[in-house]
């Protein structure tokens, strides 16, 4: 792969006999395989290949030493090649050297996370009292990873909470503190995330019961208020507002022909976001004309009929747009790296075109995906 854009003898052999040679030709074959184009690789190989030297250099020796030499190496090359004169471009700067190697760690390194990707040095909350919560969550209630992120983000509120007031074991609980605590989260707390909050400390203050770490079940304590989500928001949009809506995706792009199925699967058959961001090759039946569509939590799906026109566009999307990736999802980034669609992306996009469309029913753009399976006339 290497000699396909590094030519010159000279640097060809100076990457190849780097300690790190190997996975450095696999580095740049993924760079390729994620749909990045000749300038990024002519950019991001050198920069690794700095890198490798560069540990070796500071006693690395295998590829388990080498996190630990990231940040070294990234404040020696900005030593050397920036003066440190603008905040911005500075930090624009050192992303841009420690990404690739991020990216190449992330191919060698099992379990390196790259920065940013999760909270660095924070941990679960609670995790030395309740050890086994969370697997509760994943094994006992079968919550994906989004859902369990809600639970650390309420869950640090409560721990900060406590430590504040100084309350240093779970068995200290009661309906006083409980009480204090749901005060003040109201009040700092958005309306649309104090249910979730609420049915998060429930959650975990059944569990503290269930394996006695406290004397009473203390979750009917943690009552939010009587709000029927979106509740002023319409059913669904008319046929008019969805043609209207197609009609502004232009399908001469690989975006637009993309964004077409995205739209069109949600207005068809009313999925969420989430929903169609799980969708996988593997849950398009084409010998059945088929879509099978995966339930959250209980691990079943609900077949539907595949559609002319999603099959159609479907088909179109995957042969003229999707890049040949490993990856199984059905949807992904149209610029490298080409990794799956988020459900936010998903929401983006249709709220984008709703926008574009000029929409007359703009009250339920905040959350537009559960609303574009469209009510006939």
């Amino acid at each position: 792969m290497l000699e396909n854009y590094f030519v010159h003898p000279d640097t060809l052999y100076a990457i190849r006999h780097c300690w790190l040679g190997e996975v450095i030709d696999r580095y740049a074959t993924w760079l390729v395989e994620q749909g990045y184009g000749p300038g990024s690789i002519y950019s991001r190989v050198p920069v690794v290949r700095r890198f490798g030297e560069f540990a070796w250099a500071h006693g690395a020796r295998s590829f388990d030493d080498l996190p630990g030499q990231v940040e070294a190496f990234v404040s020696h090359w900005m030593a050397e090649r920036d003066g440190g004169q603008n905040a911005e471009r500075t930090r624009r700067f050192r992303n841009e050297i420690r990404g690739p190697v991020e990216q190449l760690l992330s191919l060698i390194v099992p379990g390196f996370v790259r920065r940013g990707r999760q909270p660095v040095g924070i941990p679960d909350p609670f995790i030395t009292q309740v050890p086994g919560f969370y697997h509760y969550l994943r094994d006992e209630r079968g919550l994906r990873e989004s859902s369990i992120k809600h639970y650390r983000f309420f869950l640090l509120r409560l721990e900060a909470y406590l430590l504040r007031i100084r309350v240093t074991s779970l068995s200290e609980l009661s309906p006083t503190v409980l009480t204090a605590f749901i005060t003040q989260s109201m009040r700092e707390l958005s309306p649309n995330t104090i249910s979730g909050f609420c049915s998060s400390v429930r959650v975990f203050l059944r569990y503290l019961h269930r394996e006695g770490l406290i004397a009473h079940d203390l979750a009917a304590i943690v009552e939010a208020p009587q709000k029927h989500r979106l509740s002023n928001l319409p059913r669904s949009i008319s046929w008019s507002d969805v043609r209207r809506m197609l009609e502004t995706v232009d399908q001469c792009t690989a975006m637009g022909k993309r964004d077409y199925v995205i739209l069109l699967l949600l207005v068809t058959y009313g999925l969420r976001a989430c929903e169609v961001a799980a969708l996988t090759l593997d849950d398009i039946d084409w010998e059945r004309e088929r879509l099978l569509v995966p339930e959250r939590k209980a691990g079943h799906c609900t077949a539907y009929p595949l559609s002319t026109i999603v099959g159609e566009s479907l088909l179109v999307y995957l042969q003229e747009v999707r890049s040949k990736s490993p990856e199984r999802h059905v949807f992904l980034r149209t610029n490298a790296p080409r990794t799956p669609l988020t459900r936010a992306t998903i929401s983006n996009r249709a709220t984008h075109y709703l926008r574009k469309a000029g929409s007359g029913s703009t009250a339920w753009l905040a959350h537009p995906a559960p609303y574009l399976c469209a009510t006939p006339h």
